[in-house]
């Protein structure tokens, strides 16, 4: 079943005719960009891949299938840095009553240790990807719930259901669990030991905490000795007393550390004196780290007072960050569960707030790279997030012309190329999860 604005062909072979793209997208020598940076280009596509590249207008092949954009965007398939697939859809049955950041902790530690059972997990983590799929999304980095005795159960699960969409939603699993738990050296050695047969990457929330520097030294020595990279959750607050991004860069510089290191939310940064926030940029610059905001979730939670309209909006310095040349991404983070009571892994729905929030547009320049081109490279997957001759033909098709009218709309009807083939853009029902919000 084909959903969607146009039909695209069952042929093996095809062409794409007047199809409007981000240049900073093209994997190669784009034609001439217009002042918003877009690009009119034909796409041929054959065998499920991307054959040809060129300024539109070129000649389609003869006895194939044409399909006319008519100008509509064309993006390649979407990259998710920061997820939570194992928290997902279970705002029904455990509620953040005041929608803060406290009440968000608790109510997910209550509906863990209460209900996050291995089918529970397998469960919400397929419902939450099979919404990705639909919306374009590729590949996708989660962050998983690593207290003890949770790791144990959704560490296999994870393991299993990257298994089972491999080939669709490629899956990157990142271990999460306060950075006070380093303290506990069996603990630490038996998730490092998930993380590494998952082939994951090492993570843990930061916080002002005695155990902050020995826990990250231990990190970074655990993650050196076993080949893997590194994410953290940072600095999520808008006290900006909260400082430990800064600490972190210092550790990555002193350890001399090879691998990725990515960090995320970062939100206190932007309420700190200008002094600060130039060392602390420079600090990860050296680092060579990357930077991920979550701006629908930040906004959500930062600054929230009953009776109060929020005074800021509690993202990070994205626009700083990408002067001084760090890798910088958006992303979606929760969904349907106490830290953000909405969403649904639709990695443009994020482009187009983080474009209001984060002011990404006049110009957009290349910010599209930051939901495809960057987070593929920040995890190791060069493979992804441009559209290049040779590559799949993984395109996400939609009617909008220009960035006014894509990000205007919520492109509902935008037709998602896997493989060359357009796939059934149903989305599941939140229905088929009535029996586990029953629990």
């Amino acid at each position: 079943m084909q959903m969607g604005f146009l039909k695209i062909p069952e042929a093996e072979a095809w062409f794409l005719s007047r199809a409007t793209v981000p240049a900073c997208l093209l994997g190669h020598a784009s034609p001439a960009a217009d002042q918003d940076g877009l690009a009119l280009v034909d796409i041929l596509v054959a065998g499920g891949r991307i054959a040809r590249i060129a300024p539109a207008g070129a000649a389609a092949p003869q006895d194939l299938p044409v399909v006319d954009m008519d100008r509509g965007m064309v993006f390649p398939a979407f990259v998710e840095l920061h997820t939570h697939l194992d928290k997902g859809h279970i705002w029904p049955r455990r509620r953040n009553p005041d929608g803060t950041f406290p009440g968000a902790l608790e109510n997910v530690g209550l509906d863990r240790a209460q209900n996050w059972t291995a089918d529970d997990v397998r469960r919400r983590m397929d419902f939450a990807i099979r919404c990705a799929y639909a919306h374009g999304t590729a590949l996708i980095r989660t962050h998983i719930d690593s207290i003890a005795p949770q790791h144990r159960i959704s560490w296999p699960v994870f393991q299993a259901m990257r298994e089972t969409w491999a080939g669709k939603v490629d899956l990157q699993g990142s271990c999460l669990f306060g950075i006070q738990f380093t303290a506990d050296a069996a603990f630490i050695e038996d998730v490092v030991a998930h993380v590494t047969e998952a082939r994951g990457v090492l993570g843990a929330v930061t916080y002002v905490d005695p155990t902050l520097v020995p826990g990250l030294d231990l990190m970074f020595r655990s993650a050196a000795e076993k080949g893997l990279d590194l994410d953290f959750h940072v600095d999520e607050t808008g006290d900006p007393t909260v400082r430990t991004l800064g600490v972190i860069a210092e550790t990555a510089i002193r350890h001399r550390f090879q691998g990725r290191i990515t960090v995320g939310h970062c939100c206190s940064l932007a309420r700190q004196d200008e002094a600060t926030i130039d060392r602390t940029l420079d600090l990860v610059a050296e680092a060579g780290m990357a930077v991920v905001s979550l701006p629908m979730c930040n906004m959500y939670l930062q600054d929230r007072v009953p009776g109060r309209t929020p005074r800021w909006r509690g993202v990070t310095l994205l626009h700083e960050m990408k002067a001084r040349g760090i890798p910088v991404a958006v992303s979606s983070d929760n969904t349907r569960d106490p830290f953000y009571a909405y969403g649904d892994l639709d990695a443009m729905e994020v482009f187009r707030e983080a474009a209001r929030i984060l002011h990404l547009d006049h110009p957009f320049g290349d910010w599209p790279s930051a939901i495809t081109r960057t987070p593929a490279s920040v995890m190791r997957r060069d493979d992804r997030g441009h559209l290049s001759e040779g590559g799949a033909a993984d395109l996400v098709l939609f009617r909008g012309r220009t960035w006014t009218e894509l990000l205007s709309r919520p492109q509902a009807d935008r037709v998602v190329v896997r493989d060359g083939r357009a796939i059934d853009r149903t989305l599941p029902d939140y229905r088929e999860l009535d029996d586990l919000m029953r629990r």
